[in-house]
């Protein structure tokens, strides 16, 4: 399995826009994939229609969505009125594309099938997985689920602001952080660099005496 921080696999699939490399797609954007057991069921089409309702988010930060199951492109492009319905989404068109994996190609390389669910053949069906690729092709998050359990997209949404916000500055964001609330500052930033780079930094004191919770604002 790929890890944080490694180069994400490239590979080639049929999509609902058309076969695709996919780090020809990414280009210079980041992106997230994030897969599903099969078309026509109910956690993924709740799953599928909240991506479009917050597509503008995705595209706020740089990000380009694509999904993927193992059903065939036909059966994705029947199921797009499916998700639009739910969504209340109007337009034409879908607006992001769904990867068709029907042999399990993508599923085996990124090690995502779900040996618990398996679909009329027997053949065990893709877990709900998110990946979360930087534009330089860096695998930054990845998150497993199984096929019981939706996705919180807002925590997605959240995650890709605290690796783009860490990218710009030399911090952490502490438990259950939201953009505008207070960060860390990573250990690593000496206590001179600190002085530098923030202009004020709010120091916690505990019982060890080290220090080493220090906040700022940025």
């Amino acid at each position: 399995m790929v890890q944080l921080g490694e180069q994400f696999p490239n590979f080639t699939a049929n999509t609902t826009i058309g076969k695709i490399n996919f780090h020809e797609w990414l280009g210079n954007s980041w992106g997230i994939l994030f897969s599903h057991p099969a078309d026509f069921t109910p956690v993924c089409t709740t799953e599928l229609a909240r991506v479009l309702q917050i597509l503008s988010e995705f595209k706020k930060r740089g990000v380009k969505p694509i999904a993927l199951s193992c059903d065939s492109v036909e059966n994705h492009i029947r199921w797009f009125n499916d998700i639009k319905s739910y969504a209340q989404h109007i337009g034409d068109g879908f607006p992001y594309p769904i990867i068709s994996d029907e042999d399990r190609d993508v599923a085996c390389l990124l090690q995502m099938v779900d040996v618990d669910e398996k679909d009329a053949d027997g053949i065990p069906l893709t877990a709900r997985a998110v990946f979360i690729i930087d534009a330089k092709k860096k695998l930054r998050l990845s998150i497993l689920y199984p096929a019981t359990v939706g996705r919180n997209f807002d925590e997605i949404l959240r995650t890709i602001d605290a690796l783009q916000l860490s990218d710009k500055h030399k911090i952490a964001t502490p438990a259950d952080w939201k953009p505008g609330q207070p960060v860390m500052v990573q250990p690593s930033v000496s206590e001179d660099e600190c002085k530098n780079m923030f202009p004020f930094v709010m120091r916690t004191d505990l019982p060890s005496g080290l220090g080493y919770i220090r906040s700022t604002q940025l």
